[in-house]
């Protein structure tokens, strides 16, 4: 593989979104020879699999010229290839743990999980185990599934601390149908936010690049002139308000990571209780010592940012079926959401 090609897919690689796959475009060389598109790839790309590649034309995440060919196509020079991968497994010593899972749905190709707050997805660093794939490792094992790397597929990650839904595919060719959905933004995703402050409209558009902050490495900020960063656009609407704080809905056009916590924080809304990104303090209210031992309860009944993962739709990789699953706000934001709903009727009382 020229170095080029190199340089083409460490640069996808080097930041990784909340979608677990790889984009890679390159011209074909002039002089290249007449040659099969799956061994043309395999042969000039390393670490790629013949069968990956197949997954790949399967799933219609190979185009040449902007137009989807089947792994028989014969690469000429000066050809345009696109290609959505999904990521091989990397994770090759996750143990069989025995952790809770809320499955919601489950199938020969998918499984929907419902996480909780506090479960990692996959090992990182500083967790190394107890994580979903752990988790599913053990879960797979004592069903007697024989799912080839014994702990499934992932094409997308959620948050520590972010409950709801996720899919993982028990199979390449469905991770790599599932992974073009993500590519193209066909999968139906709704998140509830419980973020500090009011809006002055009831819905709205977020616009602007996320990548990693240059201060901390752990974080991602906006770079709102594009200079950094991938396109990042999330929409939201105001679900209901409390005055001081605001329930919102949000719908994610791209999946970036952290992207609704970090296009919060950057128009001033911060997730309520989100220690990253600044909403682990009073950021609006009185300076009234009551209203501070509100907050401080708040934040033990739910010591994590407020996010939940709500709705997830895709189409069934095999089947073709459209599927949509819809989870119940935990009880740690429910028990929130009812403190605030007592507070504000409280202090409209006192305000008639």
């Amino acid at each position: 593989m020229n170095d080029d090609l190199n340089e083409i897919i460490d640069n996808e690689l080097a930041e990784e979104g909340s979608e677990l796959y790889e984009h890679i475009r390159f011209v074909v060389d002039q002089g290249q020879q007449v040659e099969r598109i799956d061994l043309y790839l395999t042969n000039h790309i390393s670490n790629i699999s013949r069968n990956r590649v197949q997954n790949a034309a399967k799933a219609g995440n190979i185009l040449v010229n902007n137009k989807p060919v089947k792994q028989n196509y014969k690469v000429r020079p000066n050809d345009v290839i696109s290609i959505v991968f999904t990521y091989p497994p990397r994770e090759t010593d996750i143990k069989p743990q025995e952790i809770p899972l809320n499955i919601v749905h489950e199938d020969d190709d998918v499984i929907v999980i419902n996480k909780q707050a506090g479960l990692v997805v996959h090992p990182g660093h500083g967790n190394f185990d107890h994580t979903l794939l752990n988790g599913l490792a053990y879960y797979f094992e004592q069903t007697g599934q024989n799912i080839e790397n014994h702990y499934g597929y992932l094409v997308h990650r959620i948050d520590k601390d972010t409950t709801g839904l996720m899919i993982v595919a028990k199979n390449e060719t469905a991770q790599a149908v599932l992974a073009h959905q993500f590519f193209e933004h066909t999968i139906h995703r709704r998140y509830h936010a419980l973020v500090w402050g009011d809006f002055d409209e009831d819905e709205g558009t977020i616009v602007g690049n996320i990548g990693r902050s240059n201060a901390d490495r752990r974080k991602m900020t906006v770079y709102p002139f594009g200079e950094n960063g991938k396109e990042a656009i999330t929409h939201w609407r105001v679900l209901e308000r409390f005055g001081y704080v605001t329930l919102n809905e949000y719908q994610l056009e791209t999946g970036r990571t952290h992207q609704i916590r970090v296009h919060s924080q950057y128009i001033g809304h911060p997730l309520f209780n989100d220690a990253m990104y600044g909403g682990d303090v009073i950021l609006k209210g009185t300076t009234f010592s009551k209203y501070k031992q509100f907050i401080d309860n708040c934040f033990k009944i739910m010591p994590r940012h407020a996010l939940h993962a709500k709705e997830l739709g895709f189409v069934h990789p095999t089947t073709g079926e459209q599927m949509m699953f819809v989870s119940d706000l935990p009880d740690d934001m429910t028990q929130v959401l009812g403190k605030w709903r007592t507070y504000l009727k409280a202090r409209n009382l006192l305000e008639e």
